[in-house]
């Protein structure tokens, strides 16, 4: 049974060749969306974008390889999307990076620049790219991957949390803008999921004993749970960890939080 129905739909998720975003794509293309699979190395892109293809058995997914710390690859992700589909309903911006592991008081200044720009600032691109379009036809979906780290603080990724609270309040103020107009802007803010971006983590038992220590299920978020489908799960279990994400500490069940910002 289908909960609901994206044909017509033309989403792009950015970071969408592992886990969590790419489950993102696999799902919105199930439920009838054409997506466009992006993240920084083309040939991850064409392989997740092939895959769907293969599974759908027709052209639903795109590659486009973008690097979101440069505006002008992210005009062309969005020029490009438009040329091929002619339009955008979706935006997911789940791409961020977290090249930082300890104290606040000791980030280098470039570090703290790079969350800021990548978890911050490239999302805030994006949806000016796309939100003229969405204004005009008075439809469109904004969603952005936050973390829960947003709603708490760290001890060892605190500028990556104040990245991830940012994000919150980004969609608070586009919903508050552009909800005249239909823009459905919300964040989406997980759990420790089991994934390479957050290797650090649950590879280490200590540290994924203090994250799972208060959860009521006393577990993290894994394969067939919180959204994630069981085939990207399973293919980030031999992943090599990621150099520049991957760090959420978190006490708390892993299920998705949503951040009700919804117009």
């Amino acid at each position: 049974m289908n909960l609901f129905d994206l044909t017509g739909k033309v989403a792009l998720v950015t970071g969408s060749t592992k886990g969590i975003g790419e489950a993102i794509v696999h799902r919105f293309a199930e439920h009838g969306a054409k997506v466009v699979v992006s993240s920084r190395k083309a040939d991850a892109c064409e392989k997740v974008a092939g895959d769907i293809n293969k599974e759908r058995g027709k052209e639903v997914a795109i590659p486009i390889a973008c690097n979101i710390n440069y505006k002008e690859q992210l005009e062309q992700l969005v020029a490009q999307t438009r040329a091929k589909w002619g339009k955008i309903d979706i935006l997911v911006c789940n791409a961020a990076l977290n090249p930082y592991y300890g104290s606040s008081m000791d980030i280098p200044d470039d570090a703290f620049d790079k969350i800021m720009g990548a978890n911050i600032r490239s999302n805030h691109w994006l949806s000016q790219l796309v939100i003229p379009e969405m204004k005009e036809r008075k439809d469109g979906a904004i969603i952005i991957v936050s973390s829960i780290g947003g709603l708490r603080g760290s001890p060892v990724i605190g500028a990556y949390c104040i990245s991830k609270a940012a994000d919150m309040q980004l969609a608070r103020n586009i919903a508050v803008e552009y909800g005249p107009h239909t823009i459905r802007a919300n964040c989406i803010a997980p759990g420790l999921i089991k994934t390479d971006f957050a290797k650090t983590l649950w590879a280490n038992p200590e540290t994924l004993k203090r994250s799972t220590t208060g959860a009521p299920l006393h577990r993290i978020g894994a394969r067939g749970q919180a959204g994630i489908d069981g085939r990207a799960a399973r293919r980030v279990d031999h992943h090599e960890p990621r150099d520049e994400r991957g760090n959420e500490q978190f006490d708390h069940d892993p299920a998705f939080t949503l951040s009700s910002i919804t117009v």
